[in-house]
């Protein structure tokens, strides 16, 4: 049978979740219930079927005295604090009336319960003393089993031989709380289930956790008739808490499930590994069995020690797997500490970074870069996954699934090679991420029924009344879409690569940081250092500007055409010095000034900026202008005067060979809450391939016969700008003219 061929009724499972089966109100037959105050050991509820001299308000003492001692003890010891303690057994009655009971004590907040479970042995003791050897050689048989399956089969084995039921099974649950039965051990009276499944539904949430808070339940007789408790509510007013019960009645879903199963008694062992319930050893019997209870709590230690020797397994194994992908981890955090950049020392290696996790493929991916290992995905569906993982909010430091489609349903194109994902993120404030993949791992599984029809509604009952499955053959499923799960080492082992890309990553801007505080007081030193050389040169620039007119002018007549030649050189080059020095001190003044932001029509500097630099065109050029609306600007207006006269003055220097030339200032639309400013001529544009030494001190990409300049003016731009915290760069094409661009952060009355 294929389970995709089932439709699913529309059944509310979430009603067997809802039901309160830890306040039944009823215990079964086979014992009876007495709940004592803690303190005066009066009865305050009891179940129909106790005694009658144990009546509501009857202190304990006074009429089973011995049974009181027992109680006195327990509350003397502090109680049991996980589930019902057997006491011991007592004989109630005389004569006829005589009955042995196995006595279980526990506490339920200010109420002390007692109850009573019938048996045939009044010593209970010679039960205990046959189950020793067994025990023992229990234990032994445990050291020697060589894997999970077969420490399942010893613990199976031996339950049933203690107990006598027809069969006992050990299930396992999975990630959904689906159950597996790994291990089986029967008489051939009822029908095996090993190696089948069984959905979710058939122990639905607040089952198993009361399967996690008390470890053992048994039902001798599913046939058997519930025993109320009076009065149903305690003194407290509410309903009795029989979580801790032996005696507890069960749900008649249950029951029903029981009936349909085809056995009449059950009793169930819980497996707890670490605290977490990891499955149960369920017993059945075809006709309805009692086990006392004595032979219950040998099962119980039988399957603690099981659940520590299982634990001790597992982590034995998780630690030697811990040991290779440590080294494999050793090894990446070698090569990335040797690179500029933690990516190469795992693009470089990649052998080792699939081998970390055992993943099929992996992907180093950041917002502009992308790159492939192994059998990966292709780049367009491991970016979409990319993003996909940036917009769930705070990027997850780890990212585990071994069902992708599941989450992210545009997986199922790329099923073969990543089903599985583990996904770790490293950076928190620009989302990077390394991805892990492993290929989908088609299997078939065997359900003890079909698990879509675990329940069924009762058309008389109303919406919440179920009827569970009716049908344990076995069906068929073809499981897709899901890869082999990551283990919690190879989880782990990616956390620490996690880490350790984390702390290199740290390291690098420690170093980076150190090495800008260094620079910053350099620069302090060079910009003082470069503001009182170009101050002091500024009066020895002019002196000699001044003497050499004076020389020209007075003693003209004297002076020999050579010498008038001369001393013209000697004026040209002071004023060129004079320029470079008084571009030097602005330069320096650049990073001393604090800045003065004011919003300003940015239209209106443009064009007195443009009206000076009109002056300085010769008459016979011809010079179009296109200036686009600019809005406002939020900056200090000298230092922004100062950029505009720099790329207006070059714009118009630089295309002065042009027989028309049009210079352009525009505004381009915002991004990234950045307003986007550029200055455009048609003039003889430069080679991209310099573009980097263009915004450089000094840096001239024309030499000086052909384009008078210091080489300063456009350092200077681009320094004013970072102080506003904008960004500056260039476009061109050699003879086709040249864009300048810069950016301001935009500001709302700066619109």
């Amino acid at each position: 049978m294929n389970r995709a061929s089932e439709a699913a009724p529309r059944i509310d499972l979430t009603a067997c979740d809802r039901e309160p089966i830890h306040i039944v109100g009823s215990v079964q037959p086979h014992g009876f219930l007495l709940a004592l105050d803690a303190r005066t050991l009066v009865v305050a509820q009891a179940s129909a079927n106790a005694p009658v001299a144990a009546s509501i308000g009857t202190a304990l003492e006074a009429v089973f005295p011995e049974l009181a001692a027992l109680a006195r003890r327990f509350l003397d010891g502090g109680g049991e604090p996980d589930g019902a303690q057997y006491l011991r057994t007592v004989t109630l009655g005389s004569g006829a009336t005589r009955q042995a009971y196995e006595v279980a004590a526990h506490r339920v907040d200010d109420l002390l319960v007692l109850e009573l479970e019938e048996t045939d042995d009044a010593s209970g003791e010679a039960g205990l003393d046959a189950l020793n050897p067994r025990l023992r050689a229990f234990v032994q048989r445990l050291h020697t089993a060589p894997n999970v399956e077969d420490l399942c089969q010893l613990l199976a084995a031996d339950i049933r031989h203690i107990t006598g039921f027809d069969r006992a099974l050990v299930y396992r649950f999975d990630r959904d709380w689906h159950g597996t039965v790994l291990a089986e051990s029967g008489n051939g009276v009822l029908p095996s289930y090993l190696d089948l499944r069984f959905p979710a539904s058939d122990i639905p949430a607040q089952a198993r956790e009361l399967y996690r808070r008390n470890r053992l339940r048994i039902i001798p007789d599913a046939g058997y008739a519930p025993v109320p408790i009076r009065p149903a509510m305690t003194p407290a007013g509410a309903p009795l808490d029989l979580s801790q019960s032996v005696l507890r009645s069960v749900s008649p879903v249950h029951v029903e499930y029981m009936r349909n199963m085809g056995t009449m008694a059950s009793m169930s062992v819980s497996i707890l590994v670490d605290g977490v319930l990891w499955g149960l050893v369920s017993c059945h019997n075809g006709t309805p069995k009692r086990v006392p209870l004595q032979a219950r709590n040998a099962c119980d230690f039988l399957t603690q020690v099981f659940a520590l020797q299982l634990s001790a397994k597992v982590r034995g194994e998780q630690a030697e797997q811990r040991l290779a992908l440590g080294a494999i981890q050793a090894r990446l955090l070698g090569f990335m500490a040797e690179e500029d950049s933690f990516v190469d020392g795992l693009l470089n290696h990649p052998d080792d970074v699939l081998a970390l996790v055992n993943a099929a493929g992996a992907a180093v991916v950041t917002a502009d870069r992308c790159r492939i290992l192994g059998a990966a995905p292709p780049e367009g569906e491991v970016r979409a996954l990319y993003e996909w993982l940036s917009a769930r909010g705070e990027a997850e430091d780890v990212f585990v699934t071994e069902a992708l489609a599941e989450d992210f349903p545009r997986a199922q194109g790329i099923a073969d090679r990543a089903s599985g994902l583990l996904a770790i993120s490293v950076s928190k404030r620009y989302p990077s991420y390394i991805l892990w993949f492993r290929p989908e791992v088609v299997r078939t599984v065997k359900w003890g029924g079909n698990p879509v029809k675990a329940v069924q509604p009762d058309p008389e009952g109303g919406p919440d009344r179920l009827h569970p499955r009716k049908s344990f053959e076995i069906w068929k499923e073809t499981l897709k879409g899901r890869s082999l799960p990551w283990s919690l080492p190879e989880v782990e082992a990616a956390k620490d690569l996690r880490a350790s890309v984390l702390g290199i990553v740290l390291r690098r801007a420690e170093e980076l940081a150190a090495m800008s505080e260094e620079l910053q007081r350099s620069n302090k030193e060079l910009e003082a250092f470069s503001y009182s050389v170009s101050h002091d040169l500024r009066a020895p620039f002019r002196h000699i500007v001044g003497y050499a007119n004076l020389l020209k002018n007075r003693e003209s007549p004297n002076l020999t055409d050579k010498g008038r030649h001369y001393v013209e050189t000697i004026i040209e080059a002071a004023l060129s010095a004079g320029t470079l020095v008084d571009n030097l001190l602005t330069f320096s003044q650049m990073g001393r000034h604090a800045l003065n932001k004011v919003s300003g029509d940015l239209n209106a500097l443009v064009e007195e900026v443009r009206r000076k630099a009109l002056r300085d065109i010769a008459p016979d050029r011809t010079v179009r202008w296109k200036v686009a609306p600019l809005g406002r600007a939020y900056a200090d207006p000298a230092m922004l005067r100062l950029v505009i006269e720099n790329l207006l003055s070059n714009a118009v220097k630089y295309s002065r060979d042009t027989e028309e030339a049009v210079i352009e200032v525009g505004r381009l639309p915002p991004r990234d809450g950045e307003a986007v400013f550029f200055v455009r001529d048609n003039g003889v544009g430069f080679d991209m391939a310099y573009v980097d030494k263009l915004f450089g001190v000094f840096q001239r990409l024309h030499r000086v016969e052909e384009f008078e300049g210091t080489g300063i003016g456009l350092a200077n731009v681009r320094r004013i700008v970072e102080r506003h915290g904008g960004r500056t760069w260039a476009e061109s094409r050699t003879g086709e003219g040249a864009t300048f661009y810069f950016t301001l952060p935009v500001r709302e009355e700066a619109h």
